[in-house]
């Protein structure tokens, strides 16, 4: 008589791989892993979603306000066909009769729980389930897990909120995009997170405009105790009250340094202090993408993908969608291999430093309360093989290889100096340093790791309180108030985790809501969102800066009021907590979600608004003949019709890789075919074939092949998006 078996469902291959090892499950089947007691399968995040409108009536398959809004009955689930195979291969094996009871194990969260729980209902599955609730996949964490299996049902109302966030997004979603789009006449989209987001930046753009520089001033003086003026010190004044160093009044300034002329410095205070600072934090995603893009200008999507290789084919660094900084006890005795495994090539010095030492856990970055789904980015026990790595991957593993050896080095340890001077009534202040033990700060070699002040960095010279110094100059200074920077992809970034800023009612509640969720969107869907936004011509990039274009602006104008606002997102994730912990009725929630929806639609059909394409260029659509849209993509500029059910689009120009042999900045490719011309900002032109020739005689390694690649590369971009409007928002997902 055959065995039963328990089948385990992760949430991704890596973590199934990790539990079938500690499960002993050595036979490899289609998608899975068998032993004598356990199959371990897994899901490659969503294998089902939820069925887009024309699946529950054909006459969605056309976009008309008539239809709306689209509240299905009952929501249906479908598989996502480019995962079909692996739901297949899951299916089968909760359907196989040997299979009497299934674990789920994906990840330990609302939308961990979402996916397994969409995969056992599409699948009709019947039989008792278990959950696995582990926030690391060590060994002894697996093992732990299995041995405190909790009931499935103890789990059910995590479940129902998580289906309630997937359809209340479904339907004000899908509904404002079709609504507006039809009213319109023009591809328009919003949702609960992406508007929000367009409005934090049109709201940042509208500070810039509307700041007025202010001009203020300040006092600079120098002085020491030889009339060599070889020990000179710079000390800036500061007001004794306030303890600012600026004034908007000129004549006082002015006033300032007349009264200090020709008088005595006497020295005041000198304090000096012994100062520990601790390594920055390991870290999560966004706080990585936040410095890939500072660093190497890599947007958002572009170290995530990165990161995914690094994690799934190099298998060199840890799950990758985290939004922890902290690790666990129970990883605290892998730190030495996973050292071990890094320490190679560039690393191999700082990692003998510690070596030699010993390798402690320290509580400013081991905390099990600051865990939830997943731990901080760091190393894996897998031997690194440097050469391997693309130049792309090599720069964002090394930013993870030496935040994790920072945190492991002792503090950065420093005496502070600040010498206080007084000319009659007037205070002057000098900082200075004096670094005991550089640390942490080894690690990073030359690279600077904070912003430091310009007065902490001067070298004091040894003076002692009451002491008289000469004063060889006092001059005034003068500045500007800047107007805050437009957003770049790291401090978008940062606005989406923490939007509290662009709160219009600073309601306490809502603060504290955004904070404990982490604000809008996740750190598994920000890069997309950021992309999409992108994609559909809502944002343009000049330079590194991030704008709204014109379509973003009138869109912003004609969209309902709540869905510009984070208080929405704040207030769903307050009702949906409540759901999860059982205080709060699904039924009740879905129930305001479809009154909502019928609002919105109400009124974006009686809105008085109109929509007017401000880019169109005397190009006509090869389709359907109506004038061409210009329009600036991310890396891109294109030709887009204008009726949202042709769909044609051409790349006219794109920013590529080349580098001009000049000024070596990255080139423009315009043009199309042989006429194809590379153009650089600082003027440089040069034709595609004569590029091809100069990078051969260089020996550069570009093949024909290179070339190849890359045209069917630009043309795929190109033909990204050429379907039908309707097709391409069909697969909306917020």
């Amino acid at each position: 008589m055959a065995q039963n078996k328990i089948l385990v469902i992760a949430e991704k291959p890596s973590v199934g791989r990790d539990i079938g090892r500690v499960l002993k499950c050595s036979k490899k089947l289609n998608g899975a892993l068998e032993g004598n007691q356990y199959i371990v399968t897994w899901a490659l995040g969503h294998l089902v979603t939820l069925s887009d409108p024309e699946r529950y009536d054909n006459k969605y398959k056309e976009w008309r306000m008539t239809d709306l809004p689209m509240i299905p009955d009952k929501m249906h689930l479908e598989v996502i066909r480019e995962t079909s195979k692996q739901y297949q291969a899951v299916k089968a094996l909760i359907q196989r009769g040997d299979v009497q009871e299934i674990v789920i194990a994906t990840d330990a969260g609302r939308e961990g729980e979402l996916v397994a729980r969409w995969i056992l209902s599409k699948a009709g599955n019947q039989k008792p389930t278990k959950r696995l609730w582990i926030s690391s996949v060590t060994d002894k964490a697996i093992r732990d897990g299995f041995a405190n299996l909790k009931q499935g049902k103890d789990y059910d109302n995590l479940y129902y909120a998580a289906v309630s966030r997937a359809e209340a997004d479904w339907l004000v979603g899908m509904n404002a995009t079709r609504a507006l789009t039809c009213k319109y006449n023009a591809q328009l989209s919003c949702g609960r997170v992406q508007t929000p987001t367009l409005a934090m930046i049109a709201k940042r753009e509208e500070e810039i405009r509307n700041f007025k520089p202010q001009a203020f001033y300040g006092i600079k003086l120098c002085a020491g105790k030889n009339s060599g003026k070889t020990d000179s010190m710079t000390f800036t004044w500061q007001d004794r009250k306030s303890k600012s160093s600026r004034s908007f009044e000129k004549s006082k300034i002015e006033n300032y340094i007349k009264d200090c002329t020709g008088k005595r410095a006497i020295v005041e205070k000198v304090d000096k202090s012994f100062k520990k600072k601790e390594a920055p934090l390991l870290y999560d995603l966004t706080e990585l993408q936040r410095d890939a893009n500072k660093l190497y200008n890599f947007s958002a999507k572009e170290t995530l993908t990165i990161m995914q290789r690094l994690y799934e084919n190099h298998k060199i660094v840890t799950y990758p969608r985290t939004d922890s900084r902290y690790l666990t006890t129970d990883m605290t005795d892998t730190l030495k291999e996973r050292l071990r495994a890094c320490g190679t090539g560039p690393y191999q010095k700082l990692a003998a430093v510690l070596y030699r030492g010993n390798i402690k856990a320290k509580a400013s970055f081991v905390n099990n309360q600051k865990v939830t789904d997943h731990h901080a980015i760091i190393p894996t026990e897998q031997f690194v093989q440097l050469d391997h790595l693309t130049n792309e991957e090599r720069k964002v593993y090394d930013l993870i290889v030496r935040r994790f050896m920072a945190v492991l080095y002792p503090p950065f340890e420093y005496e502070q100096t600040t010498v206080t001077l007084t000319i009659g009534e007037y205070a002057f202040i000098a900082k200075g340093r004096v670094i005991k033990n550089p640390g942490w700060k080894m690690v990073y070699e030359s690279q600077s790791m904070e912003e430091d002040d310009s007065m902490a960095l001067q070298k004091l010279t040894e003076v002692k309180e009451g002491e008289q110094l000469e004063v060889y100059s006092i001059q005034i200074t003068e500045g500007k108030t800047a107007p805050p920077a437009p957003f770049n992809e790291a401090t978008l970034l940062s606005a989406m985790e923490n939007p509290v800023a662009y709160l219009e009612n600073k309601n306490k509640e809502d603060i504290k809501t955004l904070g404990e969720t982490g604000g809008l969107g996740t750190v598994a869907t920000r890069a997309d969102i950021i992309e999409k936004l992108f994609h559909t011509f809502l944002l343009e990039k000049r330079g590194k800066d991030i704008f709204i274009t014109s379509k973003a602006k009138q869109l912003l104008e004609l969209v309902p009021d709540d869905l510009k606002k984070p208080e929405m997102t704040a207030d769903w994730e307050r009702k949906l907590s409540g759901i999860a912990s059982g205080k709060l009725k699904r039924t009740i929630f879905m129930e305001e979600i479809k009154d909502y929806t019928k609002e919105i639609i109400d009124e974006i059909k009686t809105g008085d608004g109109k929509f007017r394409h401000e880019n169109l260029t005397s190009h006509k659509c090869p389709n359907c003949g109506k004038r061409l849209l210009l329009v600036k993509g991310k890396n891109s500029t294109m030709h887009v019709c204008q009726d949202r059910e042709c769909g044609y689009r051409e790349t006219i120009s794109k920013l590529s890789n080349a580098r001009c042999p000049k000024c070596h900045k990255k080139m423009e490719l315009k043009g199309k075919g042989d006429a194809q011309v590379f153009i650089c900002s600082c003027g440089y032109k040069e034709k595609l074939n004569s590029f091809k020739e100069r990078r051969k005689n260089e020996g550069a390694g570009v093949s024909k092949k290179d070339v190849h690649h890359y045209m069917n590369q630009m043309k795929k971009e190109e033909e990204k998006g050429t379907t039908a409007f309707a097709d391409a928002l069909s697969k909306l997902k917020l």
